[in-house]
């Protein structure tokens, strides 16, 4: 995965609160933007979505869009 790349959620562990949760169920496409550190071993993707916010996912969280 690349920033730049645009992605589809396709699961969210229970790290991201209610109302960001509701928000990508709405529309739960958006674009990597950056990188994020995670547990010490991994590294998690960015997202920025239309709606003006971001988080951050786990790779198999998420599902490259064509």
């Amino acid at each position: 995965m690349e920033v730049g790349q645009k992605v589809k959620v396709r699961r969210i562990r229970d790290r991201v609160s209610d109302d960001v949760v509701s928000k990508i169920k709405q529309n739960p496409v958006g674009t990597i933007s950056d990188y994020k550190m995670v547990d010490g071993s991994g590294i998690g993707a960015v997202v920025q979505f239309e709606g003006g916010f971001s988080t951050w996912f786990f790779e198999d969280e998420l599902e490259l869009l064509a």
